[in-house]
C-alpha cells in the first residue's frame, strides 16, 4: 500500500483548471500541466489498505490501481507506467475522458472523498511520455496471419495494438480522413488535444500496425473483399446511428446532429478550415441533451462566440448526493458541473454584470445554461427556412413515460440547434452489415457470442458496434478482449489478456 495514514492526513485535491477567461480564448486543454509531482504523489498516498480493492471491479479494464498508486507515491514512475500499461493500452485517453467508475467504487469513498484515481493515472502516462518511457513494442516474430480492423476508435485501436503485438499483420480501416474515430472528431480539443492521438498512432505504426484512411468498408471496399483478403475481421465501427428528434420543424436549416457540428470545429483546429461551416458565432444556440456530448457542444459554442447557449434535458436535475437506490460501489447519477458548464456560468455572470462578453443569456436557463424536465414539441422558422424558435413544455415522469405539464408551454430563440441525444446502434446504411452477413440484435447492435464472435466465421465485433453506446474504458476493454479471442481463433491459444466478456455490465443502476 501507499502511505498507511494518507487517507487520514491528506485532503482530496483535484487537478487545477486554467482560468475560465483565459481558456475561452483558445482551444487548448482546460487543465493546467498535471505533472505536479508532490501533489500527485500525496494524492496517490491516499489509496488505503482496503483489503478488497473494489476499484478493480469498477474499472472494466481491471486496472491495477492500488499498485500504481503505491508506485507513484514512492516516485517509482517507471514501475507505475509498467503496471498501468499492463491493463490499459491508452491511459492518456482514459485519464482525460473516462468518467472514472473506479472512483465511484473506491472503498475510501464510502464515507470520505474517493482517491483521485484519474489524476494519478494521467500524470503517470504524461510523465512516461515526457521521459521517453513509452516505446514501440514490436513482435519478436510474425504469425503470417492477417487481420482487418474496421474502425479506428478506442476499441479498434486497442484490438489492433494487441493483435499486432501478438505477431499478426493488422490493417486498420477508417472512413474519415484521419485516424481516431470519435476520439479525433467527436471529442473537442479542449477536452483532449489531438497530439495525444498522433503520438500513439506513431507508436503503433512503429510496431507494425498499418492504417488506411478514407476507406469506407461497404462501398470503397466490400465486406466480401475484406473476408477474402484477411484471415479475420474485427468490426469496431462504433454506434454511429444518432437518435433523432421527429417533431414538426425538424427539417428547418440550422438543426444538426452533434456529430455534424463537433467534427467541423475539430477540423478547424486541424487546419482544414479557417472557420467552421457550422458555427455558433453570434447565434442563439440550443443544445438538446444533457450528457457529455451536450456539454461538448456547449463548450464549443462558447468558444465560437455564441450570443446565448441553452442546454435542454428531459430528465429532472440529479441530486448532489448519491441516491439511495444507487449505493456504493455503483456509479451514481449525481449533479456535475463540467468545465464547459463552469465556463457557461462565468460568461453568463459576466454578461449579467454588464460586460460586452458574449455568452448564455436565455432567461429560461439556470446559471450554467441548463434547463431540466423539458421536452421539445416543435420548431418554427423564419421566412428563409432557418430555425428561429424552439417550443418546449415541462414534463414529469408518470407510469413509465414523460407526460407534459399543462400550461407550461413556451418558446425560446433558436438559430442553431444541436441534437446530442445519444446513439441507437451501428450504421447499416453503407452495406457493411449486409455484405459481411452478420446479424443484429434487438437493440440494433452487431450480435456476438460469449467470445465476441459474430455468426460469420472469422468475423468479430467489439466496442459500441456490439455493445451499444458506452464509455471509452469499456471500448478499450472490449478491444483487448476481442483481440484475445481473435488471437485464439488464429493460433489455437493466446497469451493476450481478456479483461471482460460481452455479457459484462457496468456497476451502474
Amino acid at each position: 500500500m501507499a502511505d498507511p495514514k494518507g487517507f487520514l492526513t491528506t485532503q482530496k485535491q483535484l487537478a487545477e483548471r486554467r482560468p475560465v477567461d483565459v481558456r475561452l480564448r483558445d482551444w487548448n486543454e482546460v487543465y493546467v500541466e498535471r505533472s505536479l509531482l508532490p501533489i500527485i504523489s500525496k494524492q496517490a498516498g491516499r489509496c488505503m489498505d482496503c483489503g478488497i480493492p473494489f476499484c478493480h471491479n469498477g474499472c472494466p479494464l481491471g486496472n491495477l490501481i492500488p499498485e500504481w498508486n503505491d508506485l507513484a507515491f514512492r516516485d517509482d514512475w517507471s514501475g507505475a507506467i509498467e503496471r498501468l500499461h499492463a491493463t490499459n493500452n491508452f491511459p492518456e485517453f482514459t485519464g482525460r475522458l473516462c468518467p472514472a467508475p473506479c472512483e465511484s467504487a473506491c472503498v475510501l469513498g464510502i464515507n470520505q472523498d474517493a482517491v483521485t484515481i484519474k489524476n494519478v493515472e494521467v500524470t503517470v502516462i504524461d510523465k512516461a511520455w515526457d521521459n521517453g518511457g513509452v516505446r514501440p513494442q514490436a513482435p519478436e516474430r510474425l504469425s503470417g496471419k492477417t487481420v482487418a480492423v474496421v474502425g479506428s476508435g478506442p476499441a479498434g485501436l486497442a484490438a489492433a495494438q494487441q493483435l499486432t503485438r501478438a505477431g499478426h499483420t493488422v490493417v486498420v480501416y477508417e472512413r474519415a480522413d484521419r485516424i481516431g474515430g470519435l476520439l479525433r472528431y467527436g471529442i473537442p480539443e479542449f477536452k483532449m488535444e489531438k497530439r495525444h492521438i498522433n503520438r500513439r498512432i506513431e507508436q503503433m505504426r512503429a510496431e507494425g500496425t498499418r492504417f488506411r484512411t478514407g476507406v469506407e468498408i461497404g462501398s470503397d471496399l466490400t465486406g466480401q473483399q475484406l473476408r477474402e483478403r484477411f484471415d479475420a475481421v474485427v468490426v469496431a465501427a462504433g454506434a454511429t446511428t444518432a437518435r433523432d428528434l421527429p417533431v414538426p420543424g425538424r427539417e428547418l436549416a440550422g438543426i444538426h446532429q452533434a456529430m455534424e457540428y463537433l467534427p467541423l470545429a475539430n477540423k478547424v483546429q486541424e487546419g482544414d478550415y479557417v472557420e467552421a461551416p457550422i458555427s455558433a458565432k453570434g447565434k442563439h444556440v440550443i443544445v438538446i441533451g444533457g450528457g457529455d456530448t451536450g456539454a461538448d457542444c456547449l463548450g464549443t459554442a462558447l468558444r465560437q462566440g455564441a450570443a446565448s447557449v441553452t442546454q435542454l434535458e428531459i430528465m429532472p436535475r440529479p441530486g448532489d448526493e448519491r441516491p439511495g437506490h444507487q449505493p456504493w460501489p455503483t456509479m451514481p447519477m449525481t449533479y456535475k458541473v463540467t468545465s464547459a458548464h463552469e465556463e457557461a456560468i462565468y460568461v453568463r455572470e459576466t454578461k449579467t454584470a454588464g460586460s460586452q462578453a458574449e455568452g448564455p443569456s436565455s432567461p429560461e436557463a439556470g446559471k450554467e445554461g441548463r434547463v431540466y424536465s423539458v421536452n421539445t414539441t416543435h420548431f418554427t422558422g423564419d421566412e428563409n427556412g432557418n430555425v428561429a424558435e424552439l417550443h418546449m413544455v415541462e414534463v414529469e415522469f408518470k407510469d413509465g413515460r414523460f407526460e407534459p405539464v399543462p400550461g407550461t408551454e413556451r418558446a425560446i430563440p433558436a438559430q442553431l440547434v444541436t441534437l446530442a441525444m445519444g446513439f441507437t446502434g451501428t450504421d447499416v446504411k453503407n452495406g457493411l452489415v449486409e455484405q459481411l452477413g452478420v446479424e443484429l440484435d434487438a437493440r440494433g447492435n452487431v450480435a456476438r457470442d460469449g467470445k465476441f464472435a459474430t455468426n460469420v466465421d472469422g468475423v468479430y465485433v467489439c466496442g459500441d458496434a456490439g455493445r451499444g453506446q458506452s464509455l471509452i474504458v469499456w471500448a478499450i476493454a472490449e478491444g483487448r478482449s476481442a483481440a484475445a479471442a481473435v488471437d485464439a481463433y488464429l493460433g489455437g491459444k493466446t497469451p493476450l489478456p481478456a479483461p471482460i466478456r460481452p455479457t459484462d455490465r457496468p456497476l451502474v443502476v
